[in-house]
C-alpha cells in the first residue's frame, strides 16, 4: 500500500483542476494516490477526471457526492482514505515537484506515535512563502501554539495520520456548507502535537470564488456552522481571555444571523456571552451591511466557494 493520499475536494473547478493533476504527474516520488471528492459539480468535472483515470498515469480515485460544502467533502475523503498519511491539496493549488518526496522521506525519518502528523509551508505561485517560516528551534508544536505563542503567520500545509483524521467528523447543518476545518485539528492537538517541516509542500492561489476571499459572506450564509465552531473553541482548553472573548463576540453575531433565540442558554459561559452581546450585535450589523448587495437567500443559488 502507498504511504500518502493526496485528496482534493472540488466543486465546479474543472477549469483549474488540471494544475493539481499536472503537478502530481511531475512528482519525483510516486508513493501516493490521488483522491478527488467531487461535491456535486455540474461543469464536466466527472468527464474530465474519467479521461485522466483512463490515461493510467497515476492511481486516481473519484467520489461524487451531493453538495455538502468543504467540510462535508473532507468528511467523505477521510471515510475513503486508506493510506497511512493524507494531505489536502485544494482544487486551485498545486504541489512542487519534490513535495511528496519531502513528505514521505520526512515521515520515514521521524515517524512517531506521539504526533498526529506534521506541518509544512505554503508558498505563492511566485515562490514566496505565505506568512512566516516555522521556528527552527522547535521540533513539534500544536497548531494553536504555533500561531498564538510562537508568532507563526500565514496558511500552512498539514499532513495528518489518517487513523486520527477519521476521528471527530465535522457536523453538517441543513442549508449550510461551512464549518471551520481547524475544529478537527484543535481537537487532535489536545492529545498530539505536529512535527515541523520547513519545506514548501504546496503552491497556493487565492481565487476570487474561494472562501478565503469571501469570509464575510461565509459568516452570512453559514451562521449555525460558525456558532458551533466558536462554541467549540470556547470549550477547548486553549487561548487566553482575549481569545475566548473574541470567540464569544463571533458566537453572538452568528446566533443573531441564524435567529437562534437560545443563544444564551446554549453557550457554556453565560457571563462571557452577555459581556460580548453589544460587540456581537455590532459585528452582526457590519456583516449584514457588507454583504447586503451580494447576499443570495438559501435555496435560490448554490453557495459553495472552495478555497
Amino acid at each position: 500500500m502507498r504511504t500518502l493520499t493526496v485528496f482534493t475536494p472540488t466543486y465546479n473547478r474543472a477549469y483549474c483542476l488540471h494544475q493539481v493533476y499536472e503537478s502530481l504527474q511531475r512528482q519525483t516520488c510516486k508513493d501516493f494516490e490521488w483522491l478527488i471528492i467531487d461535491d456535486g459539480s455540474s461543469d464536466g468535472t466527472e468527464e474530465l477526471v474519467a479521461g485522466w483515470i483512463a490515461e493510467q498515469l497515476m492511481p486516481i480515485r473519484y467520489v461524487l457526492q451531493q453538495n455538502q460544502g468543504m467540510h462535508g467533502a473532507h468528511n467523505t475523503a477521510y471515510e475513503h482514505i486508506e493510506t497511512e498519511l493524507n494531505v489536502c491539496i485544494d482544487s486551485d493549488d498545486y504541489m512542487p515537484d519534490d513535495a511528496i518526496e519531502h513528505i514521505v522521506t520526512f515521515w520515514n525519518q521521524n515517524r512517531s506515535d506521539k504526533v498526529c502528523g506534521f506541518v509544512g509551508l505554503d508558498a505563492y505561485t511566485d515562490g514566496s512563502i505565505v506568512g512566516s517560516e516555522l521556528p527552527e528551534e522547535l521540533v513539534s508544536s500544536t497548531l494553536f501554539d504555533l500561531y498564538h505563542k510562537h508568532g507563526v503567520t500565514g496558511d500552512k500545509k498539514l499532513v495528518y495520520l489518517t487513523s486520527l483524521t477519521k476521528l471527530y467528523p465535522y457536523p453538517l447543518f441543513e442549508g449550510e456548507k461551512y464549518v471551520g476545518l481547524d475544529y478537527k485539528y484543535h481537537l487532535l492537538n489536545q492529545q498530539y502535537e505536529l512535527l515541523l517541516l520547513n519545506e514548501v509542500l504546496c503552491h497556493v492561489e487565492y481565487l476570487p470564488d474561494g472562501s478565503s476571499r469571501n469570509m464575510l459572506m461565509q459568516y452570512r450564509k453559514n451562521p449555525k456552522g460558525f456558532a458551533f465552531y466558536r462554541q467549540a473553541l470556547i470549550n477547548l482548553p486553549i487561548g487566553n481571555g482575549i481569545f475566548k472573548y473574541r470567540q464569544a463576540v463571533h458566537y453572538v453575531s452568528s446566533c443573531l444571523l441564524s435567529r437562534n433565540k437560545r443563544w444564551l442558554q446554549d453557550f457554556p459561559a453565560k457571563a462571557l456571552a452577555v459581556s460580548a452581546f453589544i460587540p456581537g450585535l455590532l459585528l452582526y450589523g457590519y456583516i449584514k451591511m457588507k454583504t447586503r448587495s451580494t447576499y443570495v437567500p438559501k435555496g435560490t443559488a448554490n453557495d459553495y466557494p472552495m478555497a
